[in-house]
């Protein structure tokens, strides 16, 4: 996310895998396809190179050729899951003056919508980051990028005076922007206190109208 509070694409979702022969290649796409279908059923940890190569209908030499590694498929997963969230959020929040709940809710629910959609993905991440670098170095600089488009956002807010000024904006963005991060892991994978999946959007809404607004009805610009 940029100054302008939206949120770019970052190119190929490569991270992690070796060169394919071509952009689109079938096999490629049969190995992404075969790991996240294979995570609905079981941990990550179970899932063998031999498991994603058999479902892709490919041998474990020719696996070999398309990623380096078990890990290396996950990432790439992961990539693919970020971009697609980065560009459903598109440019919600350059139009946050608009009409800032429907706005700031437009955006919760987007990304809910997408991370519901490849929860097993977000499990899977959330499960080995831990003990991955690789997988914690990337969801990290994703945080950054939300967290920085977050920050812009309130402070566009708190300058045009919707939002009073309070704790700095980017401490604020890195404590929603986690939120958010627990509280959907916590929904889709039944970690623990969970908010009900069909409350959770409106949930994380009223904490962020109440954290950024601090009680004041936010005006549309």
């Amino acid at each position: 996310m940029t100054a302008t509070a939206r949120t770019p694409g970052r190119g190929a979702g490569a991270r992690g895998r070796r060169a394919a022969r071509s952009a689109g290649d079938d096999r490629q796409l049969a190995i992404l396809a075969t790991a996240e279908r294979l995570l609905t059923q079981r941990p990550f940890g179970e899932i063998s190179v031999d498991d994603l190569a058999r479902g892709a209908g490919i041998s474990r030499p020719t696996f070999y050729f398309y990623f380096p590694s078990k890990d290396a498929v996950l990432l790439t997963l992961l990539d693919r899951v970020t971009e697609e969230a980065d560009a459903a959020a598109g440019d919600v929040l350059v139009r946050l003056a608009e009409d800032p709940r429907a706005r700031w809710r437009e955006l919760i629910h987007r990304f809910h919508e997408t991370f519901g959609a490849h929860r097993a993905v977000v499990r899977a991440c959330a499960e080995v980051r831990g003990t991955n670098a690789e997988v914690r170095r990337l969801w990290a600089a994703v945080l950054e990028r939300w967290v920085q488009a977050v920050e812009a956002a309130v402070t566009a807010e708190r300058r045009r005076g919707a939002a009073p000024d309070g704790l700095p904006a980017r401490d604020l963005a890195i404590a929603l922007t986690s939120m958010n991060e627990r509280v959907w892991y916590a929904t889709f994978a039944a970690d623990g206190p969970a908010v009900a999946e069909r409350d959770v959007v409106d949930v994380l809404l009223d904490v962020w109208l109440a954290s950024v607004y601090r009680g004041a009805v936010p005006p549309a610009g």
